[in-house]
């Protein structure tokens, strides 16, 4: 997410970190390149105008040109400008009115309503509420069967809807049988349209008029670029949206929409969709968005993502073990497996600050079938070896290859891996995070 613009920004910040003192060219140059970078990301022209002439003003002023580290200053308004850019703080879910809510998605075909649907039944019941979803297209079967599906999976009440029904009827009896569930929100997942047209149009009309939503959802996909920002704009201006939902937001390296939608709309990014699991459905900060594009990383999502799988206990016992340096291949298993729940690892090393620029990183890219071998390898270990590993001489490294499906390469490397961990988890211990030398990643 953003590598192509992180990466061209922090060149130019370096750039500027370079000047003992800055000029009025330096920054002028500089902010030049800013602008380049924001249009090849696809970030809208009007909003980029704006954006750098509003950093300009400030960048000229007295707290960059007199201030004796200039360049970090640049930075500082940029994120500033930024975070305010993208809406300044994260806006939830609107939930207020008669219970049981409703919460009505709308977007174009393939935009990934449906399994924001399912995403945001996950994130509701996870803050303590109970949703019913609601299939609303009736013009595609498999939508249907694909939200049942998901509702299965989930163990969340779904309406029986099927395509003979009428929309606004779905929607009205589904709020009846809500109640009768003991639900709270409903999660309407309307029809969409390859394209907008007024037949679509009409009917999210009569369903918002119907049943009055608490919040209406755009959902627009963030790998269209300046097209997701025009149908946002398209959908507001029909149905006064309350937010917007952005989806496949790992698989976009420009970011423009993100940055643009808040300005064009004046409605705020609420969620954005980070992989294909029901449990990659982040809240939109743009303070920490702000931070992540400028290589800052994004400690407190970390830190979120890790308490939301972590149980509290195993976590203690651990950091006890690593401070005494008893960290085994055991622990280095559940370890993986835990980070596998948090999300993929080049979005997590993103959210390290400094971590995302490491050239030794930058490129690192480490699959699900990696993070499978490893815990395939470790299970065919007997207890002891687990606890023990220096006993793994040759024969033994053959019979966990032959165990696990791997080959005997496979074994030795993970278990260099493992030893530069604890190499380098003893320097921590000794000397904080001064102890660490170069090449003590075990990458």
């Amino acid at each position: 997410m953003f590598d192509n613009l992180s990466d061209k920004l922090n060149t130019v910040f370096k750039k500027l970190k370079g000047h003992g003192k800055l000029t009025e060219k330096n920054i002028t140059d500089g902010l030049k390149e800013v602008r380049m970078a924001l249009l090849e990301a696809d970030v809208h022209y009007k909003v980029v105008k704006t954006f750098v002439a509003g950093i300009k003003e400030r960048a000229l002023g007295q707290e960059v040109m007199t201030s004796l580290t200039p360049g970090q200053q640049v930075i500082k308004i940029v994120n500033e400008e930024l975070t305010a850019l993208m809406g300044g703080e994260h806006q939830d879910l609107t939930l207020t009115g008669t219970r049981p809510v409703s919460i009505m998605l709308a977007g174009l075909q393939g935009s990934g309503k449906t399994t924001t649907a399912g995403k945001l039944a996950v994130y509701l019941r996870k803050n303590g509420h109970k949703p019913y979803l609601v299939p609303v297209d009736i013009y595609r079967p498999a939508a249907i069967d694909q939200l049942k599906t998901l509702a299965g999976q989930l163990d969340v009440p779904v309406y029986p809807s099927d395509t003979g029904m009428d929309p606004v009827d779905i929607c009205q009896k589904a709020r009846v049988a809500a109640q009768q569930e003991g639900c709270d929100t409903l999660l309407l997942d309307t029809a969409g349209r390859l394209h907008i047209d007024e037949a679509l149009m009409g009917e999210l009309k009569s369903i918002k008029a119907a049943v009055a939503p608490a919040d209406i959802l755009l959902i627009a996909d963030a790998m269209t670029g300046q097209d997701a920002v025009n149908i946002a704009k398209s959908f507001d201006d029909e149905l006064d949206i309350g937010g917007v939902v952005l989806t496949k937001m790992d698989g976009d390296a420009r970011g423009g929409a993100a940055i643009s939608i808040k300005s064009v709309t004046q409605k705020p990014i609420k969620f954005v969709g980070v992989g294909e699991k029901l449990s990659e459905l982040e809240p939109f900060h743009p303070e920490r968005m702000a931070s992540r594009i400028l290589g800052m990383g994004d400690v407190l999502t970390m830190i979120e993502k890790a308490q939301s799988v972590m149980d509290e206990k195993k976590a203690a016992e651990l950091e006890k073990k690593l401070r005494k340096s008893q960290f085994t291949l055991e622990d280095f298993r559940d370890q993986m497996v835990q980070i596998r729940k948090m999300g993929s690892f080049s979005d997590l090393i993103n959210m390290i600050p400094g971590m995302g620029n490491m050239k030794q990183l930058k490129n690192l890219q480490v699959d699900d079938r990696e993070f499978v071998r490893i815990e395939a390898i470790i299970n065919s270990m007997t207890p002891h070896e687990r606890h023990q590993h220096t006993v793994l001489n040759g024969s033994r490294r053959k019979r966990i290859a032959k165990g696990s499906g791997t080959r005997v390469q496979d074994v030795n490397k993970l278990l260099k891996s493992y030893a530069q961990i604890l190499k380098m988890m003893k320097k921590i211990n000794k000397g904080g995070m001064r102890g660490l030398g170069r090449g003590m990643l075990p990458f």
